[in-house]
Formats: C-alpha cells, structure tokens, sequence
C-alpha cells in the first residue's frame, strides 16, 4: 500500500515538473520576441547620420539581435551583451552631441535671420523716409494761394509717392522670387542626390546599399508584423564571355536588356535591385512560394527565348543569352543573411548543374 502511494507521489511530481519546464519554456519564447522587438524600436529611434556612423550601430543592433537568437551558451551572449552594451551607451551619447550643436547651429542661424530683419527695417525706415519727405512737400503745398497750382503740385507729389511704392512692391518682389527660385533650386538638387544615392547609375534601378537597407527593415517588421516575402537571387550566364567576345558595350546593352525583361516581370509594389556586376535581386512581398518559382520560371525563359540585333554582328545573326536564378522564401526567425544567404546557395547550384535554370532552397 505505502509503495502504491510513493508511486502516485512521484507521478504526481513529475507532471508537475514537467507542466513548470512548459511554462519557462513558454516565457523563454516569449522574452526573445519581446527583446527581438524592443531592438528593433532601439534601431528605428536611432537618427540616419554618417556623421554619427548610424550604419555601424545599426548593424551592432543586428549583430547583437542574431546573437541573441543564436542558441549560444548563455555566459557567451551575455559577454556579447556587455562588449555591445558600451557601443550603445557611446552612440546614444555620439547623438545627444549631434542634436545639441545642431540646436547651436540653429540659434546662430536665428541670429543670423535676425540681423538680416534688421537690415530689411533699415531699408524700410529709407522707404519711410521718402514717404515722409513727401508728405512734407504736400503739406508745403497746403501754403500756395492759387487753387490751381495746389491741384497740379499735389497730383505731381501723389504720382510720386505711387512711383515710391510701386518700386518698393517691385524691389521685394523681385527679391522674393529670388529666394523663392533659389529654395526650389536647392530642394529639387537635394531630391536629385537623395535619389542618385539609391539608384544604380547604369541602369535606374535600385544599387546594392538600398537592397541591403530594405531586405533589413522588412525582416525586421516580421518581428513585429507577420510580412511574408520571396527572394529572386539573377545572374548572367557567361557574362564574362560576352564582354569578352563584343567589349563592355554590349555588355551593357545586354544589363539593361535584362533589367527591361524583369520590369516586364515585377509589379509596382515588388523591389528591383542591381546586386553587383551583373547579378540582380528581386524582392516579392506577399507571394506564396509556389507563384514565386512559377514567375521565376516565366522570366527566365522570356529571357532565354529573346533575340536581339547588333549592327556590331554583321554576320546577320542575333544575340541570345540566358540566366540563372536563386529563390528562396522568408521564414520565421531569418535575418536579412540568412534569406539572402539560402536564395544565392540555390543561385550557385543553378549556375553549377548547367544554368539557364531556377534552382529554389528546397532543391538544394
């Protein structure tokens, strides 16, 4: 009888046990989405200046969110934490500099603005001035005896003072659609850089850096936000050789023949980017994996089924080409190069079993 009850006991025990590993493990979970999500906030609070290398703390926050989900021994990422802890403390005190010389910048700028006003007052006390000289000659002509020389000085003095004003309305029009040209001027060279900055000088489409920046702030709101996207990883088939062979010319008509196809391809909302030399990525937002491939495939045999004419082939014949391609699909818990990671393995292995082919992850 005892034996039974110390049997009961112990099962009891364990379920017990086992319910509590549940829970903590249940908590574990939750506190890594929980951290995950307050670096992200930490990340996005952070201004985008080169002058306080936010790239390089941006990446440190990256860094330190792949660590923590990175199943490394506790005493490991915890000597992370502290090594990243002070870049932290360093950047947020780099920031709070930067924000207290701009406030400086800006009240000198006021000072600035005000002298300025106080320039504009002397020019309007000159305008007064002559305003005030006039008035004076009209009040001299109160004293004239002939009524008829009073109307004819008077009206003299009045198209004076219209002159006056006139020529005063001018001056600072003028003035203000000098300034006015000169602001437009500089916003429309500043969206002009900005936008230069992103885009790849040969082809208009997006450069690398901007690629890198958008996969990152997309994987980053599927910590918070479930936002499922695919990965095509693009390359050129023998590329090399076709520069070799017609010179970098036509190895550029040959890029942007490729980039023409894939806008064909691509909707408004997907993301268009060259890579590098001759590789591109395209990033599909909310596409399952299935209409994924399926679309990899259709671009990769519109272009393979291409013909192009050169006036540089004068044998008559057409030039073709083909490429390779890489997909992969976003899952739960990927980093920006892990996605990227497994979409350019697929993009090698479809250029190493004979090209001219799309290799997805789940072929590898």
């Amino acid at each position: 009888m005892l034996l039974l009850k110390k049997k009961e006991t112990d099962a009891f025990d364990i379920d017990e046990l086992q319910e509590k590993l549940r829970d903590e493990e249940e908590k574990r979970r939750f506190f890594l989405i929980a951290i995950r999500a307050l670096l992200v906030f930490v990340r996005d609070f952070s201004l985008d200046l080169k002058e306080i290398d936010s790239d390089g703390f941006r990446k440190g926050i990256d860094d330190l969110t792949e660590k923590f989900i990175s199943g490394e021994k506790a005493k490991t990422i915890r000597s992370f934490f502290e090594k990243h802890k002070k870049t932290i403390v360093s950047f947020i005190n780099r920031q709070k500099i930067y924000l207290h010389d701009r406030e400086k910048e800006l009240k000198d700028i006021i000072a600035l603005l005000t002298k300025a006003m106080t320039t504009l007052d002397a020019e309007n006390r000159d305008y007064n001035e002559k305003i005030y000289k006039q008035t004076d000659k009209i009040e001299q002509i109160t004293l004239l005896d002939d009524i008829k020389k009073i109307k004819n000085a008077l009206s003299n003095e009045i198209e004076r003072m219209r002159v006056t004003v006139k020529e005063k309305q001018a001056h600072e029009k003028k003035r203000i659609e000098t300034l006015s040209n000169k602001v437009s001027s500089l916003n429309v060279e500043l969206e002009k850089a900005k936008e230069e900055s992103l885009k790849d000088g040969l082809t208009g489409i997006y450069n690398r850096k901007t690629f890198d920046s958008h996969i990152r702030n997309l994987v980053e709101r599927n910590t918070v936000k479930h936002l499922p996207f695919s990965m095509l990883m693009l390359d050129i088939d023998d590329f090399k050789e076709i520069n070799d062979t017609y010179g970098h010319s036509i190895g550029d008509r040959v890029i942007m023949a490729v980039v023409h196809k894939c806008r064909e391809s691509t909707r408004s909302h997907d993301f268009f980017a060259r890579y590098g030399g001759d590789e591109f990525v395209i990033v599909l937002p909310g596409i399952s994996f299935r209409n994924a491939l399926k679309k990899a495939k259709q671009l990769s045999k519109s272009i393979a089924e291409s013909r192009y004419s050169l006036s540089e082939l004068r044998d008559g014949n057409k030039l073709s080409f083909t490429v390779s391609i890489g997909m992969a699909t976003y899952r739960k818990g990927d980093s920006a190069e892990t996605t990227a990671g497994r979409a350019d393995r697929a993009l090698y292995a479809a250029k190493h079993s004979g090209k001219n082919r799309v290799i997805s992850e789940k072929d590898l």
